[in-house]
Order: C-alpha cells, then structure tokens, then sequence
C-alpha cells in the first residue's frame, strides 16, 4: 500500500527539476536501484523538495508501502508528530506484528493517549519502530519519503535513527531532504541507514538558469536581463524564479547599472536580520552595495568613519561573508546586496552614488557613479560616460561598454553632438561584440522608430541582422528597406552587400552569389573609403573561395591580408586572420594553423569579443583533433560549447564540433545527441551550409557508434547538400573517406569506389594530401572486399606513414586499425584461399596509437577486436540483392527513403531520419512507386522479399 500526505506538485514545474541536475539525479537514481538510501542537502530554494517529490514517483512504484514525512519548523518542537505522519495510516496493518509493550508504546506515541516519552517508554518505542518496519518490509519494500529533515521533533529523529542503523538487509530504503548552508549534512546522517549516499544540490550555472526561466515562460527576458538574474540569484532556483517572475511582470526594466529590483517575497526572505543592524551600520552597508568591489578603503574615502566596526556587526548577523584574505568586502548572498539597494529609497541611493563618484579609484566606476546620482539630461556626465565606455571598450570590457552607452546616451541632451541615438548605436555595436545579441537588437530597433537620417538607420539595421546571427533567415524583409535606407552612397551600400553575401550562403546555400556579393561589398567599400567594410567582404570572400575550391583563394587571401589593416577585422572570425587560418587547416599546415587561431584567440579575449571567443574555441579544437590530440580537443570543444549556450551564440557549430569530439575521445552517445542537435539548430535557421556540417558530425558518430547503414543515410545527404551548395573543397568536412568506408561495411563497394573517384579528382586539383590519403585507406577496403588483400595491405600500410608524415594522428591510428583487422580476417578466414598477410596479426600498433591520441571511443573497439580474436572478424557482407538489382535505376535520395521503408519505418520516421519533410518522403515514394511498377509501401517490402530470397 502507498500512504501519502500532501505530496502532489504541480504538473507545470516537473521538468524543472532535470536543469543542471542530470548527473545528481543519475548518481540518485542509481543509488534507490541498488536498493540503497539517499539523502539531499543543500541550501533554501536550491530545488531539494522537488527533486525529493521527483525521486519519490520514480521508486515509489516499486515499494509496496511508501511512508511519507514532511516537517516544519513551527510544529518541530511537537514529539512524535513525525512519527505519527509515517505511521498513523498504517498502525492497523502493523500492531498484530508487534509485542504487546511495543505495541501499546507506539499507539500511545501516535495518538498522544498515555502522555507516552522517550524517557519513559524509550527502548519500547526504540524496538517498535524497527519492528514496525520489518513487519511492513515482510510484505514488500518500503520507502521512507521524509523532507525538511532539520525541523524533524526530536523525538522522532531519535527513532528513526535507531530503527535506521539497525534495518541490515530488511528492504527499507529511505529518501530523505535537509536544508544545510555549508556541508554539515553528516549531523543528519544518524537518521538514515549507514549506507546513505548524500547528494548536495548545488547552484545552476548561467544557462541552466536561462533554462529555468524559459521553461517557466520567462522567454521575453534578453540575455543580459539572464545574467543578471544569475548573478543576483547566485543561481538559486527559488530565487532566479522570483526575480523572473518579478521582472516579466514588471512594465519597466532596470535601468543601465542599477541592481535588479527585488520583489517583496524576497526581501521579506533576506533581509529580516537587517532589523538587528544599527541605522549607520544599515547605510554603510547601502554604500557596499552600490560598489562594484567595495572595501574597506572605499567605505572610508565615501565618508563611513565607523565601516570597520559596522561591517563587523554585518558579519557577525551573517549578512557579510567574513575572508581575512580577499580584501573586498562580499554579502553572504548576493540577493542581500539586491535587496538591500532595492530596499533604499530613490533619494538615499543617489546620495550614496553621488558618494562614491569622488570615492572611487577607477574613472569607469566613477563615471557609472556620477551616471546614477544624475537626473535628467547633462552633456558633461554624457561625455564622461562615453569616455568611460571607450575606456571599457579598449580593456576588453564590451559589455561594461554597453552599459556606458546607454547611461551616456540617457543624459545626452537630444541636440547635442554625437547626439543620443548615434550613443544608443554605440552601446549597440559593443552588445553584439560582447555577445549579447538580444539586448543589441531591441536598442537597434528603438532606435529605427526615431531616426531619419540615412547613416544611422543603416547602422541600426546593421545591428539587427548581426543580431540574427545564422538565422538570416528571419530578417529577410529587412534587406529591401536597408537598400532603401541606403540609397546611392557607396560606404552604405557596401555595408549591406556585405551582409547579402552572407545571406546568399546562409538562406540561399549559394556559394557562387554569396562570393559575387561579397566582391562587390568590398569595391564599393573601397569606392566609399570604408576601409573595415571593405576588409571584411574580402575576408569573406577569401573563405567562400576556399571552401569552394575556386582557384583565386590563395590571391583574395593576400588582399585581405594586406596593409592598411583594422585591428578588429584583423582578429574577428570572419576577418582577415580567420580566412587565413581556414586556407591554412585545409592545406594541411597544422603547426601554423594552430599558431594562428591561438594568437587570434588570446586577442579576442583581451578585446573581449564573445562571438569570436566561442568560433575560434571551436577552430582550435577542429586544429586539435585534426592533429590526433583528441583529449585536448574534447575539452576546448565543450568550452566552445558552454560559451555558446551561455551567451546564445554558435550554439549548433559549437555543438557540430564537439559532437565530432565526443565521438573521438569522450561519449558516443553525446556525440549523436549534439549532431543531432546541431542539426535542428541548422533546420530552424534554413542554414544548409552547417546542416551539411552537422550531418556530417552525425554520421562519423553513427561509423563510431558501430551502425555504417545510419553513416551512409547520413553522408549520402550531406553529399547532396554540398553538390548543391557548390562546395568542392574535400578538405572542408573531410566526411568522403567515412561514407566510402561506411558503404563497404554495408556491401556497396561499387558506390563506395565511386564516392572515392569523384572525391579524388577534386583533392588531387587542390593538393589536399591529407584527404588523398583517407581517400586511399577507404579504397584498401573496397579492394578488401573485393577479395585484394595483400594489395590492400600494401596500401594500408603506406597511408598509416602518410598520415603519420601529415602530423593526422588519429586517421593515422584508424589506418592502424584498419590493417590489424584485415590482418585478423585474413587469418580467421583461411578458407578464401588468401595467403597469410606479412606483419604482426596484432591490435597493438593500434591500440598504442588511439591511446597517444586519448581516442577512447576507438580504442574501446581495438579492445573489443583483439578481445574476440580473429574467429569473430567477419569479411565484409555481401551487396545484397535488391540494391544492386532493382534499386539501381533509382536517385540516392529515392533509394535512401525505399531502403526505409524496408526497414518498416514510417513516413515521420523517415523524415526524421532524412532531416526532410513528411511532404518530401511522400512525393519521393511516388516517384519509387512509378519508377518501379508498384503501387504502395507494401510492395517495395514484398519486392525486397522476393529479391533476397531469389
């Protein structure tokens, strides 16, 4: 039986409780599944309860009995109250099974009749609970649900801590919940059985509170809006949800520089030790908050005298948290500091920022200062402020900058020169290098509903398609207004056309228009002396050609390259540098392509340039795993990854790419997650340039993963998009060996020799040897399943020292692999006739090179292969009938979707397989059904039948 109190939650905030828990939960849930105990601590609002209620409908299926508990800390000095909540239903089912003194000890205890005490009665009581436990355990497990442990009476904590210790083997699993501070669970852990796995929740990191507060509805809050309620929150659920919640009902945002307002449910929840504090004590600590790293020093230059011994009586209520080592003074929490600001009248606070204007030893935190002691227009603060914005810009600060912006564009008079807008603008531009897109696109916009002249409405349209990002997509009916606005001025025009290039590849997958518009960006820039402008379109040029193969890419590079340079084109990703460092990789000069992106990297993060912070992460990683340093790669792969998911940008490349290394040195799993992940991101913005990209990483996860049928499905469409998009550069995504390879598992070395012809011809016009080489592993094994062995042991062995030359350790160590496999089928194989092959029949080159590489993924298979011995290396299957004979007539994509539906997959199945629509599934099955004389799905099956058992 389940007895329950009043444990229902709401069907809206289940999902929450997996954000930033996943691997608590799994070490949780692994725990109960052993028939183990768990108990969660952690601080108030951190999300105990819920993940309490979440665990409990999880494992309480598999109890026969669940008893349930839930304290307070009003009813906590109550005795046996909670007891009589775990007990009180199910006393009748139980008192037949107990002894005649236990009995009546323990009815009295539960139903206050007898004035029953631990004094007194205890050893009865002791002995009735833990007999009232095996009594319910000998019909069925039984889970003992019980939150808020820290307001248990005593009297009942004393129970069931005897009971606890005392269970051995009786399947009585207990989940249990306290609120600590710091981590002095253990005290609690005399309750619970000595087995007890303790699991502190801990606070959520800035993307899973974004997490959060979308989940909740909070979508409309920008980025910055997010991080500032991480930051305010120190990421407590409870607390994020409320000042989420506060903020999206609220009309008005915080204005630039303040604290977040703070509702009242908070203040209330913070700020009752503040009643004990003297009134000076109270305003010096107003001032600490207001600081941005307030000390001691800066109290004293603010004029509080006394702040050594008022900042002592804070620390001593718990209000400061107390570090003899760090001299800046931090609040305990920082919604302490939120609340406390929010608390102060509007007067007091700009007294206290007026205070420390003068204080303050650094001009930007003086100029935010002198900022919000203001009221109303004033040009001088204006200009203090923008030069503090500068100052910011130049240290690497964007978003300090943005912020600047704003405050000076505030108090900027409207005739004034630069007037307010073209600082609005400013403070724009800094928000999208600091990679706070939305923030930059809502002032952008604000900004169009005033301005009239040319210039500016251009600049802000700018904006609003950097905004954007790789969805183009979505602002495609701004590029007929920003020609408008652009008129016949050529440094205007040369902004937009630069933008239409990327549109070009990105919405129209267009490579041959996205290079046309980008030369012609880059003359009218020159025509227009817009010197940044006509850097980029060149750099952008430059990439285009390379990745298409073209001829002048090397020659566009130079120009891009050539002096007079603009230092921020010179390090952006899609500068000068970056184009240089895309020729480099797919030329195959590593050691230089990594010095490249390496400087490059370390200069955006001085500059503070979020955007290509998470781009040139990912290019390093891609150099890294390239160069067979995989475990490098995975970790630079996920930072580029959290990066991006915490400030919105990159996010499907980032995942591309760490898909990629995941599936070489981490999880296979994760690495199918993420490539299909990058995928939808590529989907949802119409990119077909990175849905090639991440269709890709799916498919070399899916040849990991050990499924080469997924891997070609997956590569064959990849194939499509690029012939499409008029991508000819084999180097780009380096997938061609893959499909060949895969296509040979599956018995089709005919169009996996084909794949390896056509991609030759253009690897050998370019000189991408790396590529030649995988090229010439893959078709060792089509001449392997042909029956060629030593042939394609020859050939096996020269590309292992080809890639090993090109500095390719991991395609190195898969030609390793290769030749030991073929090696082992050859000899578990005797009866084909094939004589022995020359070298050692052993996995240990193999394994020695994966493991140089950190390739785990791989070196689980070497392990694998050698494990089983040679019996167990089957030679490749054989192409099976139907799509030699009656699927040959069809296209690739009309045989991908025919060998589906032979699988049994569904219309939607397909699609999702596919990345197509349902609509497209079925106007290629009607295509198959004419080019084949059927008339519906069950004839393609009945057809394969027939074929296969001919």
């Amino acid at each position: 039986m389940t007895v329950r109190r009043d444990f229902q939650e709401p069907p809206r905030s289940r999902p929450d409780l997996v954000i930033g828990r996943e691997e608590l939960f799994t070490s949780a849930r692994e725990q109960l599944g052993r028939g183990g105990s768990v108990l969660l601590h952690g601080p108030a609002g951190i999300g105990k309860s819920t993940a309490l209620r979440a665990l409990a409908a999880d494992y309480g299926g598999a109890a026969r009995t669940v008893l349930r508990c839930s304290a307070t800390e009003s009813e906590s000095h109550l005795p046996f109250l909670a007891l009589a909540d775990l007990f009180g239903l199910v006393l009748e089912d139980v008192s037949g099974a107990l002894p005649g003194a236990q009995r009546t000890a323990l009815e009295s205890a539960l139903t206050g009749r007898g004035e029953s005490t631990l004094q007194r009665d205890g050893l009865a009581l002791r002995l009735a609970v833990l007999s009232a436990l095996r009594a319910l355990a000998a019909k069925g497990p039984v889970l003992v649900v019980a939150d808020d442990l820290q307001w248990l009476d005593a009297a009942s904590a004393e129970l069931l801590g005897f009971a606890a210790r005392r269970l051995g083997d009786t399947p009585v699993q207990m989940l249990c919940a306290v609120r600590t501070e710091g981590q002095e669970y253990d005290r609690h852990l005399p309750a619970s059985p000595p087995d007890t796995l303790a699991v502190r929740l801990g606070p959520l990191n800035r993307t899973q509170v974004s997490a959060l507060l979308d989940h909740r509805g909070y979508t409309p809050l920008p980025r910055s809006t997010v991080r500032d309620i991480h930051r305010t929150s120190g990421g407590n659920p409870l607390f994020a949800l409320e000042l989420g919640r506060a903020l999206a009902e609220s009309p008005a945002r915080p204005r630039p520089g303040e604290p977040l307002p703070v509702p009242t449910s908070l203040r209330a929840l913070v700020l009752s030790r503040l009643e004990m504090l003297s009134d000076e004590a109270r305003r010096t600590l107003l001032v600490a908050s207001a600081g941005a790293r307030p000390t001691l020093a800066l109290l004293h230059a603010a004029g509080r005298e006394q702040a050594e011994a008022e900042t002592a009586q804070a620390a001593a209520l718990g209000l400061l948290a107390t570090d003899p080592e760090a001299p800046a003074l931090r609040f305990a929490h920082p919604l302490i500091s939120a609340a406390l600001y929010a608390e102060a009248p509007a007067q007091e606070r700009r007294a206290v920022h007026a205070a420390l204007s003068t204080a303050a030893s650094d001009p930007i935190e003086r100029a935010r200062h002198l900022a919000l002691a203001t009221t109303g227009t004033d040009p001088d603060v204006a200009a203090r402020l923008a030069e503090a914005g500068a100052l910011a810009r130049d240290r690497g600060a964007p978003s300090v900058a943005a912020s600047l912006g704003l405050l000076s564009a505030r108090h900027t008079p409207a005739d004034s020169t630069p007037g307010p807008d073209e600082r609005r603008l400013q403070a724009a531009e800094d928000a999208i290098t600091a990679g706070e897109a939305d923030l930059a696109r809502d002032i952008a916009r604000d900004v169009l509903t005033r301005a009239s002249v040319p210039a500016e409405r251009v600049r802000a349209w700018m904006v609003v398609i950097e905004a954007a990002g790789q969805a183009l997509g979505e602002v495609d009916a701004v590029f007929p207004q920003v020609l408008a606005d652009a008129g016949d001025d050529p440094r205007l025009l040369a902004q937009v056309y630069y933008q239409l290039a990327w549109r070009g590849l990105v919405v129209e997958g267009d490579f041959a228009e996205a290079r046309q518009e980008a030369a012609h960006a880059a003359e009218l820039a020159a025509r227009g002396g817009d010197r940044r402008t006509e850097l980029m379109a060149l750099s952008f040029q430059a990439s285009t050609e390379t990745l298409m193969g073209h001829p002048d890419a090397p020659a566009t590079v130079k120009r891009a390259l050539k002096e007079p340079q603009d230092p921020y084109v010179a390090c952006h990703h899609n500068g000068a540098g970056s184009a240089r460092f895309r020729w480099l990789i797919m030329s195959d000069q590593l050691p230089e392509a990594r010095a490249t992106i390496t400087a490059l990297l370390r200069e955006v993060r001085r500059r503070g340039m979020v955007e290509s912070e998470v781009h040139f992460l990912r290019f390093l990683a891609d150099t890294e795993l390239r160069s067979g340093h995989c475990g490098r790669a995975l970790d630079l792969a996920r930072e580029s990854l959290r990066l991006a998911r915490d400030s919105g940008i990159g996010e499907g490349a980032s995942a591309m790419l760490a898909s990629l290394a995941e599936a070489s040195a981490g999880d296979v799993d994760r690495a199918l997650a993420l490539a299909r992940e990058a995928a939808d991101h590529a989907e949802v913005d119409g990119d077909q340039m990175y849905l090639s990209r991440a269709l890709a990483a799916l498919g070399y996860a899916q040849l990991v993963a050990g499924d080469p049928a997924a891997t070609v499905r997956s590569l064959r469409r990849v194939r499509e998009l690029e012939q499409g998009l008029g991508i000819n550069d084999p180097g780009r995504g380096r997938w061609h060996g893959d499909l060949a390879e895969a296509l040979v598992r599956i018995g089709e070395p005919g169009e996996a020799q084909d794949v390896i012809d056509t991609t030759r011809a253009h690897a050998l016009r370019l000189g991408r040897q790396s590529v030649l080489a995988v090229l010439d592993r893959a078709e060792a094994l089509v001449r392997a399943a042909r029956g060629e062995h030593e042939a394609a042991a020859a050939r096996l062995t020269s590309v292992q020292d080809r890639l090993g030359r090109l500095g390719y350790g991991l395609e190195e160590a898969r030609a390793a692999f290769a030749l030991a496999r073929l090696r082992a089928q050859v000899a578990g194989f005797p009866r084909t006739g094939a004589r022995p092959l020359p070298g050692p029949a052993s996995y240990d080159e193999a394994a020695r090179l994966f493991r140089r590489c950190r390739a785990l993924p791989w070196l689980r298979q070497v392990d694998a292969a050698a494990t089983a011995g040679p019996a167990a290396v089957e030679p490749p299957a054989a192409a099976p009938a139907v799509a030699l004979d009656a699927l040959a007539g069809l296209a690739a994509m009309e045989r991908q979707v025919a060998s589906l539906v032979m699988e049994g997959a569904t219309n939607r199945e397909i699609a999702a397989r596919l990345f197509i629509s349902v609509k497209t599934v079925e106007a290629t099955l009607t295509r198959v059904y004419r080019k084949l004389g059927i008339r519906s799905r069950v004839d393609i099956v009945r057809l394969a039948a027939g074929r296969r058992t001919t």
